[in-house]
């Protein structure tokens, strides 16, 4: 029979989870606040191309995802007070300049022979950078303290996984020639390189360690 009077451990055996995790409150506050700027720029964006892409499917599709975008923006609206103030306008920000080139890049194909172009921006360089990041956040926290963050987390990456599908699908049923081949890889070359600029979505450190000036990692960088 068990002793009552024995010390127990805080967690059941199978559970091994880490406190606290890796970012402290600064540091999630000022990633929380990047996600919430690129969610709300991503919702004007596909929102605004929704009245001007000829395609029906393309319209139908853009005009749904972009109201996901607003709800993970308000999802991480509601987090910042949270985390670190009650004014999160100081904290909606980009990363660093390049990361705000990087958005005005990816709304520029205005004209209607341009859906191409549009998609590639959004579902082969822009929402695989936020899942790769998002993932990384959910991995980089711990359950105890940052357990409201994983679960928006949670919610999140699943809208992202699926948009991602259905924007891929999109794109390879409008890629018809071997000229529309090369149109989608010339556009996903410059916004790769925009966003390589930017350090990620979320600055140098997005996924990691951050390089120095040198080009050597620093271990434990964060920003």
């Amino acid at each position: 029979m068990a002793d009552p009077r024995k010390p127990r451990p805080a967690f059941a055996p199978w559970d091994r989870r880490e406190i606290p995790g890796l970012f402290d409150v600064d540091e999630s506050a000022r990633r929380v606040g990047i996600y919430k700027w690129i969610e709300m720029r991503l919702f004007e964006t596909l929102g605004g191309w929704v009245a001007t892409v000829p395609e029906l499917d393309v319209k139908l599709v853009l005009g749904r995802h972009c109201y996901h975008h607003a709800w993970h923006a308000e999802l991480w609206d509601k987090r910042l007070p949270e985390l670190r103030e009650m004014n999160t306008t100081r904290l909606t920000v980009p990363a660093n300049d390049a990361m705000n080139e990087f958005m005005e890049s990816i709304r520029e194909p205005e004209a209607p022979e341009l859906t191409i172009e549009k998609l590639v921006g959004v579902y082969r360089v822009l929402i695989p950078r936020k899942i790769a990041a998002y993932t990384y956040h959910l991995n980089a926290t711990s359950r105890i303290t940052d357990a409201p963050t994983q679960r928006s987390l949670g919610f999140i990456l699943q809208d992202e996984h699926d948009d991602w599908t259905e924007g891929e699908m999109l794109l390879q049923s409008l890629i018809e020639t071997e000229d529309e081949v090369d149109r989608a890889s010339r556009r996903q070359v410059a916004l790769e390189k925009i966003v390589l600029r930017a350090g990620g979505i979320t600055g140098p450190g997005t996924l990691g360690d951050a390089p120095d000036s040198s080009g050597a990692q620093v271990e434990g960088a964060t920003v």
